[in-house]
């Protein structure tokens, strides 16, 4: 791996390409790219072969562009295999003799700049680099399958910095900023910083050791331990499930509030170490300092004022007494970095820690993060992504005819439009699907305020106060109270996260607020008195059964309860599967459970005037078999049609150590008749650890409600002619076989 550079040498590559008029990428990019690996301590790139086949670490690396044009060629500045491809350009300076007429164009700023500065400072930044990166997900795109997508993509303007993105699914669809918003842009002067330049050098050589997910899920299993310790001694002294869940909610946010700023530092861990050397302290004091953060009062433990917090979590303040090791267990889980929480999982784990059946698992059965990302990724952010392409073009058009402020309007107007984008989810149970729905929100955001700031300075993001993409977009259904809880804790701390990594500030206080966007209920069967059921002569009971109303959104993704059709009514219960059946007369009761989700989000879609543009969905991968299979048919070849536009029909699901192995189906709907994307899985490995690698054989094609492509055989009927002619003979049916 080569050594650490030393500061000179750092200083010598600095002084050496800073402040270089530019405009001469082609014949500088080689000569900077290599002086770059060099002071990181790097291996050099090889010489290019002739043939491309064994091009695994060259400059220009050839690609072809199109598969129906073998002749169409282009070139990657600079490309290792399974790491990155580099794009390389190189801006000039505004006014300058090399200056290209409108090269500053959606990402630019006033004329009259002359240097090339810290971008938002004085720069006056260039649609060359927008165009490097869309150019770069091109070649991403031409390179030959058994390569894969490369984690990293990297766009670098010859002698002022390298902008950064990733895309850790292997699926290539939504490279975003890496890490975030305030530091995927690295300087010149920022290779001074060890931890950048440590930060290059595993782009190079550990590409995926740089995926947040690795040492994230790792994190939160540990203090989902300890929690687990602090919870069954709680237990142990008759404490009610839902208090010492809540309390130990309000301990876990308190911890993370104080790893993002917005308590005083170390403020709660020192707290914590004190209450364990007298632990008859603790009710008291951590009662009055969460009492404080409800308010925005004086907190006498921390000898400071707080924000106001306010919201739903503060508004109980009981502190429950815990002995010494108790505490201590809660001091080392503040000790925890709380920004490497993956909110993802965080609360699958969390409902584990704290139910009692569910402990002894602790850590073996979520879903991975790829999984669920793969499938909001189709339904959510592929759309808004083009929305995006759409409206950057548009910004563009107008930058390079001089009208900067119709440029950041449109640029505005598509940020409004984000931020009152909503998500339902339900099935939502402890919150994941809706929390990667809003970290990759939060991404997104995160380009849109870049632009807003190169088309209108500080004065465009001091305007938006705290107008951001936040939980009130989020909306779930959920019949576990607990579990409804934790969802809206997991949306809160990824919320906070994302905030703090796209606009660096603490948000306007309060901190917390009451949306109420995760409602207890039941997604598929509503009735007098519901959430509970009536008890009529010890029965449980149902009155007045109908199907329940689920909260306007543009987009539905979620995880529906796997019930297989034979087990509804022993799973629950003979009145709720009669009054189920009653009242989805329409869906067939061999039927999944989980079709009657799918059932609905399809309606939806084509209700007269409707918002959703797509719904994406898991069940169970019987989807494909004759009684499931009815429902998605009815809606693909109704007088409204909707289409399939992402299907996988067979995919691993839970991380399953020690558990059953689950497989489900993947599908995304929207409305009209249109192509889609089959994906079959053709390799998995490592389906039991943090992370899971499958690889896919992809068709593009209509989509038939067999989730196959081609010939519908589903519409296939019996010959006439061959009836009575023989028989099929003796058939094993039934669990045993």
């Amino acid at each position: 791996m080569g050594d650490s550079p030393s500061v000179p040498v750092v200083e010598e590559f600095i002084a050496r390409w800073q402040g270089r008029e530019g405009g001469q990428e082609r014949a500088n990019y080689v000569s900077f790219l290599t002086e770059l690996i060099a002071v990181l301590g790097l291996p050099k790139p090889d010489p290019a072969d002739a043939t491309h086949a064994h091009n695994d670490y060259v400059f220009e690396r050839a690609v072809k562009k199109t598969a129906e044009d073998s002749s169409s060629y282009g070139r990657i500045d600079l490309y290792r295999k399974n790491s990155f491809v580099l794009e390389a350009k190189q801006s000039r300076w505004q006014g300058q003799t090399k200056e290209i007429k409108n090269q500053s164009d959606l990402l630019g700023a006033d004329k009259a700049d002359a240097t090339r500065g810290r971008r938002g400072a004085d720069r006056a930044w260039d649609v060359l680099m927008l165009n490097a990166k869309r150019q770069a997900e091109e070649y991403a795109r031409a390179l030959p399958a058994s390569h894969g997508w490369p984690p990293f993509i990297l766009v670098c303007d010859v002698g002022h910095c390298i902008e950064v993105y990733a895309d850790f699914t292997g699926q290539g669809k939504n490279y975003t900023q890496f890490p975030d918003r305030q530091s995927f842009r690295i300087y010149l002067e920022d290779l001074r910083d060890d931890g950048v330049r440590e930060r290059l050098r595993k782009i190079w050589l550990e590409p995926h050791a740089l995926d947040p997910a690795q040492q994230s899920a790792k994190v939160t299993r540990d203090i989902a331990k300890r929690l687990a310790q602090v919870s069954l001694a709680l237990e142990k002294q008759n404490y009610a499930a839902d208090d010492v869940a809540m309390f130990l909610m309000r301990c876990l946010f308190t911890m993370f509030a104080e790893d993002v700023g917005l308590l005083p530092e170390k403020s709660f861990k020192d707290l914590l170490e004190d209450c364990e050397r007298n632990p008859e302290a603790f009710v008291h004091d951590v009662g009055q300092l969460w009492e404080a953060m409800d308010t925005g009062q004086w907190a006498h433990a921390l000898k400071a004022k707080v924000k106001k917090f306010n919201g739903e979590f503060f508004k109980s303040r009981a502190a429950l007494p815990l002995g010494r090791e108790e505490i201590g267990e809660l001091r080392r889980a503040a000790e925890y970095n709380w920004n490497e929480v993956d909110p993802s999982i965080f609360g699958t784990l969390l409902e584990q820690a704290l139910d009692a059946s569910e402990r002894k698992k602790l850590g073996a059965h979520y879903t991975p993060r790829a999984y669920v990302e793969r499938l909001v990724i189709a339904t959510i952010i592929e759309p808004l992504r083009e929305d995006w392409r759409n409206v950057q073009a548009t910004a563009e058009t107008l930058r390079g005819a001089g009208d900067l402020k119709a440029a950041a309007s449109a640029v505005q107007h598509f940020h409004d439009t984000l931020c009152e984008t909503r998500v339902l989810d339900p099935a939502c149970g402890t919150g994941n699907f809706l929390y990667v729905s809003l970290e990759l929100m939060k991404r997104l955001e995160g380009e849109v305020l870049e632009a807003l700031l190169d088309l209108g300075g500080q004065e465009a993001l001091r305007g938006l106060g705290s107008h951001s993409v936040d939980p009130h977009q989020f909306l779930g259904l959920e019949i576990n109270p607990r579990a409804a809880a934790i969802a809206e804790l997991v949306l809160w701390i990824g919320y906070l996260q994302w905030h703090f990594r796209t606009k660096g500030a603490p948000p306007d206080e309060p901190i917390l607020r009451a949306f109420k966007n995760i409602k207890v209920k039941n997604a598929v069967l509503d009735w007098d008195g519901a959430p509970l059921p009536k008890i009529v002569d010890g029965q449980e009971t149902y009155p007045n059964p109908r199907r329940p109303d689920w909260p306007a959104a543009e987009f539905i993704v979620g995880n529906p309860p796997f019930i297989g059709a034979s087990s509804i009514r022993a799973r629950l219960g003979s009145e709720f599967a009669e009054a189920l059946w009653r009242v989805h007369s329409h869906i067939n009761e061999s039927a999944d459970f989980v079709m009657y989700w799918w059932d609905r989000a399809a309606e939806l879609l084509t209700l007269k005037g409707s918002i959703l543009r797509r719904f994406g969905l898991v069940t169970t991968n019987s989807i494909t078999q004759e009684f499931s299979r009815r429902v998605v048919t009815r809606h693909l070849k109704s007088k409204k049609p909707i289409s399939l536009v992402m299907a996988i029909p067979d995919h691993p699901w839970t991380k399953a150590q020690g558990a059953a192995a689950v497989r489900i189906a993947m599908t995304v709907g929207r409305l009209g008749v249109q192509d889609g994307l089959l994906s079959k899985t053709v390799t998995e490995e490592n389906l039991d650890s943090d992370e899971p690698s499958i690889t896919f054989s992809d068709q593009v094609g209509q989509i038939n409600s067999n989730l196959t492509i081609g010939v519908d055989l589903t519409s296939s009927t019996n010959l006439r002619s061959n009836s009575g002619v023989c028989h099929d003979g003796v058939k094993l049916h039934g669990s045993g076989f």
